[in-house]
């Protein structure tokens, strides 16, 4: 016997009964960007590696340990998608949508990073994300920080979840930061744990954002970025905090939270939470306003963010009541017995999707008596079952059996049962 196969280390199978948890908050997303004008873009799941050396970062974790990277057959090296911004700028500018323009998209899908695989943090995981292009202004930067704030109110759990924000300033700004903080860090190089000194002269801002707590004293004593900003971006980030305290959005001055990309300038900002351990921050973004030149097109400001999926799942399976709620049990099971009321059954489950569309009906397959059909039937969590044995099937007609609560069981025309059925299924549910 041959070994059985299993999915790849990492990449997990998304199974019917996590499915309406996920077609919940995917619904959710989709009617909330809807609701502030986004449209959608879908890019493909491969692109050209030098899309995202170039706009991530050569020295960035992600190209530098975990990008799917390969050769095909043309010899050409290709990756699977890490993360959605370089792939929509990439797309905006080859087709037209940027320049001089103001584009508000989002996208969703799965991407790829060879991680660690950890609860809420996987090879293939799923981002949500939204961008917004040619808008100078904070005003932008707050309408993406509202419309996740909206998100985590209609997911029910917008009190388990803490708002940091940090300004990066501009790249003249960073780069001489990066001099000072290099200087500091330096002064300490014998503090610093291994990955800090490798990050030292290659991406010292990673450093601020180390998780390992042997460093927490030595890197808060650092020179802070906010206290070396540029006069635009203090103003620009001055005005954000104000138009986010108009809002009643609560946030964390975070001076030490730089965000994993390069291409991230002025604001940037991240959801976190408590309740999923190491892995608490939930949705991330900022302004990336050099990006589009990066890569190839004419100067447009940018500004977004994304956010991971299976850990947003994570925190709704928390919630007790959502998985009831979001069950989708069959409405009516058909049961048969016989080669005419099998036939029949088919016919009449087809004639009421027709007519019904609103209900979910399921006809009984393989055969068995009526006892072991009806408790499948009761299985399914059906309201009613609609049973067909000999004599109904010479009559034409149908017995229709409550499954939920006690009702006498009544026998009724099929060419009424359309009419019928509807007015049948909320006396039931009465």
């Amino acid at each position: 016997m041959s070994k059985a196969f299993q999915a790849v280390k990492g990449m997990n199978d998304c199974l019917p009964q996590t499915s309406p948890i996920w077609h919940y908050l995917e619904n959710c997303l989709r009617e909330l960007v809807a609701s502030y004008g986004y449209a959608e873009i879908r890019t493909p799941i491969i692109e050209n590696t030098q899309l995202f050396c170039r706009s991530i970062g050569e020295v960035t974790d992600i190209v530098e340990k975990e990008m799917y990277t390969f050769v095909d057959k043309g010899e050409d090296s290709l990756t699977m998608r890490p993360e959605g911004t370089a792939a929509c700028v990439r797309a905006g500018i080859e087709h037209g949508l940027l320049y001089n323009q103001q584009q508000r998209l989002w996208y969703m899908g799965p991407m790829f990073r060879r991680e660690k695989p950890q609860k809420g943090r996987y090879r293939q995981f799923h981002q949500f994300g939204a961008e917004a292009f040619g808008f100078d202004g904070p005003d932008i930067d707050v309408e993406l920080i509202a419309l996740t704030a909206r998100l985590w109110k209609k997911l029910g759990f917008a009190d388990q979840v803490e708002l940091q924000i940090n300004s990066l300033g501009s790249n003249q700004a960073r780069e001489a930061y990066k001099v000072l903080l290099v200087e500091y860090f330096n002064a300490n190089f014998s503090a610093l744990d291994e990955d800090s000194q490798r990050r030292l002269n290659s991406n010292p801002l990673r450093i601020l954002d180390s998780k390992n707590p042997q460093m927490a004293e030595l890197i808060g004593h650092a020179p802070k970025l906010t206290e070396h900003l540029d006069d635009e971006s203090q103003e620009h980030f001055k005005r954000l905090c104000a138009k986010l305290q108009q809002l009643g959005i609560n946030y964390t001055v975070n001076p030490t939270l730089v965000r994993g990309l390069d291409y991230y300038n002025r604001t940037v900002f991240e959801w976190v939470t408590q309740t999923l351990g190491s892995q608490g921050t939930i949705c991330a973004g900022g302004r990336y306003d050099g990006l589009v030149t990066q890569l190839g097109g004419q100067a447009t400001p940018g500004c977004g963010f994304a956010m991971g999926l299976e850990r947003i799942i994570l925190m709704l399976e928390s919630q007790p009541d959502l998985a009831a709620k979001l069950s989708a049990p069959v409405d009516v099971y058909i049961c048969t017995l016989g080669e005419n009321a099998e036939t029949q059954g088919s016919m009449l489950a087809e004639k009421l999707r027709d007519d019904l569309p609103e209900l979910k009906i399921q006809l009984h397959c393989g055969g068995g008596n009526f006892k072991k059909q009806l408790k499948k039937a009761d299985k399914s969590q059906a309201t009613i079952a609609l049973i067909i044995g000999d004599e109904e099937a010479t009559n034409q007609a149908v017995s229709v059996k409550c499954l939920r609560v006690e009702k006498p069981q009544q026998t009724i025309a099929q060419s009424l049962l359309s009419e019928q059925l509807p007015l049948l299924f909320n006396e039931f549910i009465d």
